[in-house]
């Protein structure tokens, strides 16, 4: 009997051990699905913290966005701009601008697309390995009175296109939302069209977090997943200057500063981190308040809905609750943006629409050269193969403001750009057409109100 006893507490144990063991090992339970009926995300112009951080802390920040760089501070060799004000600055600091950047590439004998190579220093260097043509450069200047790097474009890159300046105004909610909202999104847009129209989810590296990826939601492309790798990008690709997270200049010639440029102050903090922070701190573009209680737009605003612009141009998004772990486990979701709900009728996902530029992202220029030696989970170059001609579902928020319109600026109307919709959306800009004058009207109405 005592026997039978110690075999069964054996067996028991060997279960109990097994049992924990495979609870080890399962992958962990998803996030709740968040809440669309939680706290409104605030709104407004007014330059101060969505609770984030304090206003004088928001204040400082916003300092640090506004700064006009300088030769001594690391700016250049090649640059498009001095801060990050000025193509971010409509109606305030982090809005839109018209400020555009310039792109090219050319498709190989095999049809797919292949960067440019632009020589500098009159042939002797060649910058491989970006799309983005710079606009300005630091020399020849006094030190350098012979040296010549101004970029321009060869004859061979027959693919063009300008990229108009995005609104960073309310990033934060983007940043926290979960990968799980914008994948369930993307599977349902194409459940419910019958595969007409199905956002595209790409997964890409977290630049601060090496061998983790995230569902990118920032830039026209969808390049990067978080605000701090979104702000090292554009401080090297488009100030020029060097950072952790992209510690390697473009070029060489006439760049003296030391490597890299970008470094913390007493506070422990550097550049990238008060842009970043700056971002997450900001509110949401408020909408027209006036306008929007008017008549016509509120019947333009059910039209919308009724037509399917509300397929793409989501309406209401929310984000995960606080203290649920982004970024590859670098950040947590603060208290301020945890369980928010907000309205940015956009769904950050790629869609071919017939206006992709024809760029493939190029993974050196937007995840730095440590890259190529990073295994990065979940992560597959070919998908971004097929974006060459998809672009990421402009959010309408804020959108008034915006003179020009669509990714390269070459829409000036509302109604120029909806027509451009075709592609995926070919059968919604259909519907829009076949509307009475009146009705296409009230569309326009409800747009000028967000």
């Amino acid at each position: 009997m005592a026997a039978a006893f110690r075999s069964y507490r054996v067996v028991c144990l060997a279960l109990f051990v097994s049992l924990v063991a495979a609870c080890q090992q399962s992958p962990p339970l998803p996030p709740p699905p968040p809440d669309p009926d939680g706290p409104a995300a605030p709104v407004g112009f007014d330059n101060r913290s969505n609770g984030v951080v304090t206003d004088s802390t928001h204040s400082a920040d916003q300092e640090a966005f506004d700064e006009v760089e300088d030769i001594a501070d690391g700016l250049g060799p090649l640059y498009n701009a001095q801060s990050c004000r000025e193509c971010h600055q409509n109606p305030t600091s982090g809005g839109p601008s018209q400020v555009t950047e310039l792109r090219v590439g050319h498709n190989g004998v095999n049809g797919r697309f292949e960067n440019p190579d632009i020589p500098i220093g009159r042939g002797t260097t060649v910058i491989s390995g970006r799309t983005l043509i710079n606009d300005r450069a630091i020399c020849p200047n006094a030190q350098f009175p012979d040296s010549e790097i101004q970029e321009r474009v060869p004859d061979t890159e027959k693919i063009r296109t300008t990229r108009i300046s995005l609104n960073l105004l309310g990033d934060g909610f983007v940043e926290a939302v979960d990968d799980t909202t914008l994948e369930r999104i993307g599977r349902e847009q194409c459940r419910s069209t019958h595969g007409k129209i199905c956002g595209q989810a790409l997964r890409v590296p977290v630049v601060e977090a090496p061998g983790t990826t995230r569902v990118g939601r920032f830039g026209w492309k969808d390049q990067q997943a978080s605000l701090l790798s979104f702000s090292g990008d554009a401080y090297l690709n488009e100030m020029g200057i060097t950072n952790r997270l992209f510690p390697d200049e473009v070029t060489s010639i006439c760049n003296t500063a030391d490597e890299p440029n970008n470094q913390t102050d007493s506070t422990g903090l550097a550049d990238v981190d008060r842009f970043a922070r700056f971002m997450r701190a900001t509110k949401a573009p408020a909408r027209d308040t006036i306008l929007a209680k008017t008549p016509e737009a509120t019947r333009g605003s059910t039209l919308f809905d009724s037509v399917g612009c509300a397929t793409c141009h989501v309406r209401t998004l929310a984000t995960a609750p606080a203290g649920s772990v982004i970024n590859g486990g670098v950040d947590t979701v603060p208290l301020a943006l945890g369980g928010k709900t907000f309205h940015p009728f956009g769904d950050f996902l790629l869609h071919d629409v017939g206006t992709g530029d024809g760029i493939v992202m190029t993974m050196v220029e937007h995840y730095g050269r440590r890259y190529l030696q990073v295994p990065w989970k979940n992560f597959s170059p070919a998908d971004f193969g097929n974006t060459q001609n998809k672009m990421r579902t402009a959010p309408l928020w804020g959108v008034r403001l915006r003179p020009r319109l669509m990714h390269d600026a070459a829409s000036l109307t509302f109604r120029d750009a909806i027509v451009r919709h075709r592609g995926e959306a070919k059968a919604v800009t259909n519907r829009f057409l076949r509307l009475s004058d009146r009705d296409r009207q009230a569309i326009i109405q409800f747009l000028k109100s967000l």
